[in-house]
């Protein structure tokens, strides 16, 4: 059996015929594209194939608020705002993805999270009650279009960057997303602050301002903007892992030391400022690390979003083959990933060409991979620094080995009172012999970033670095 496998050959497309649409917004062109026996509606204006990047929106259907007219949710007035910019260009498209409802759980599951909602869960958490995922769409279709109409590079009308990112996955240039100028209603101002916060949707600028306003709840934080660093003059932190080959861990918990809540939620622990540092780091290492219940819990897609900079190779710890074969990172790029499994691991054949497997030496019964000949399997494969992302136990156990040169460890303003642990792992019956070491201590907006030098190699690197007065510096303590 091959390490790499490849999809196989997408179904072609049934274009039907042209018609024309006479709009408010003025007359388009509409016909429709049957993708693997699905049929999409797709309205255009002008020539957008003679353009360098046309207007294009990608719009997901939603019975209740294009049709009924909604506003529980935008999508209504995103659809007509969508409508109005492509018309005012005179060149794009509209590509309106038919069986999208409710982001792709279809028109009953979606009624159902309503009622949740009404409830008081926000949508994703709605979506989780339900045992759904917080987005189940797919972009094949819509990427199959544009190439099919000659537009394989666009400027995207939207405020969700996953849906760039998938575009992107399927070989879809995206020159720039546009925010299209909808604004908040009353009864849909809490659904479109919980895709912000935990979709990772764009904050409209105005926001951050009232935001910043309202510093009692915790989803109204005011934090420095997305690209900000760690306050290090000179040869910063993220320098130090570009320009070395360190093991470096981070993870996000409360007060009282949980990473998620018991029913496995996680988003978000620590605030904006902390996750923009967080995508720094993986824009400075070659390989980001997580372990399978990760992605079993979570589905991360493990990209640099928040910050200029390239993917890091993807790792999947994966002893049992236990991630299902569409999981984000085995199913979509553009990041390469090395899928760790077990000798005797089934491997499915459905992953993306872009998943390398790369076998663990044989295991007895209930052991795992240690954690030495984790990161020299990728050392193999993989030059520069590699950050072991998560999950607790995953972090714990590296810690525990001794393998790591520094961990990030971000306590936030929150007791969760039960869940998922953090940092654990056997520890020493004697204070004295608790494990201690260097550290620096960063103020992450609300959130307490301690980073944790834990080898004499971290050190060194660390201390050519010039450290301000903003920075609380430690050390080892006596035990005297």
């Amino acid at each position: 059996m091959t390490s790499m496998h490849r999809r196989s050959v997408p179904p072609p497309l049934v274009v039907g015929p042209s018609s024309s649409l006479p709009t408010e917004h003025g007359t388009f062109t509409i016909r429709s594209f049957t993708h693997n026996g699905i049929t999409h509606a797709v309205m255009s204006m002008g020539s957008p194939e003679k353009r360098d990047a046309p207007l294009v929106r990608v719009h997901s259907e939603c019975l209740t608020g294009d049709a009924l007219g909604s506003h529980r949710c935008d999508c209504g007035d995103q659809l007509t705002a969508a409508l109005a910019a492509i018309a005012a260009s005179g060149h794009g498209l509209l590509i309106y993805m038919t069986q999208h409802e409710g982001r792709g759980i279809g028109l009953a599951a979606k009624l159902q999270a309503y009622a949740l909602q009404d409830g008081g869960l926000d949508t994703v958490s709605a979506n989780r009650a339900l045992g759904l995922p917080d987005d189940a769409r797919d972009y094949d279709a819509a990427a199959a279009v544009l190439r099919e109409l000659g537009c394989p590079r666009i400027r995207l009308l939207s405020s969700n960057p996953s849906k760039q990112e998938a575009l992107e996955a399927l070989g879809i240039e995206v020159a720039s997303r546009v925010r299209l100028p909808v604004a908040d209603r009353p009864e849909n101002s809490r659904y479109l602050m919980s895709k912000r916060l935990r979709m990772n949707h764009d904050v409209p600028s105005h926001l951050e301002e009232e935001l910043s306003a309202v510093p009692s709840t915790r989803q109204a934080r005011h934090e420095p903007p997305i690209g900000s660093h760690l306050p290090l003059n000179g040869r910063d932190v993220y320098d130090i892992l570009s320009d070395e080959a360190e093991v470096v861990a981070q993870l996000a918990q409360s007060q009282d030391g949980f990473i998620a809540t018991s029913t496995g939620d996680a988003c978000f622990v620590s605030g904006r400022t902390d996750r923009t540092h967080l995508h720094r780091v993986r824009a400075s290492v070659g390989a980001v690390l997580v372990g399978a219940q990760t992605v079993i819990a979570d589905d991360p897609q493990l990209t640099v979003r928040a910050v200029e900079g390239e993917n890091p190779v993807r790792v999947v710890l994966d002893p049992r083959g236990r991630v299902p074969t569409e999981s984000t990172v085995l199913r979509t790029g553009p990041a390469a990933t090395l899928w760790m499994i077990g000798a005797e691991a089934t491997v499915g054949s459905d992953v993306g060409d872009h998943v390398r497997v790369v076998r663990l030496p044989p295991m007895g019964a209930g052991e795992t991979a240690a954690p030495q000949t984790v990161i020299a399997l990728i050392r193999e494969r993989v030059p520069g620094s590699i950050l072991v992302e998560g999950g607790g136990r995953t972090v714990s156990r590296f810690l525990s080995a001794g393998v790591l040169d520094r961990l990030f460890l971000t306590t936030a303003p929150v007791f969760i009172g039960d869940g998922v642990p953090g940092i654990r792992f056997e520890g020493s019956e004697v204070m004295a012999q608790a494990l201690r070491t260097p550290f620096r201590r960063f103020e992450l907006g609300e959130d307490i970033c301690t980073e944790y030098l834990l080898s004499p190699a971290a050190v060194e690197h660390s201390s050519q670095a010039p450290v301000p007065n903003s920075v609380t510096v430690g050390s080892t303590p006596s035990t005297g």
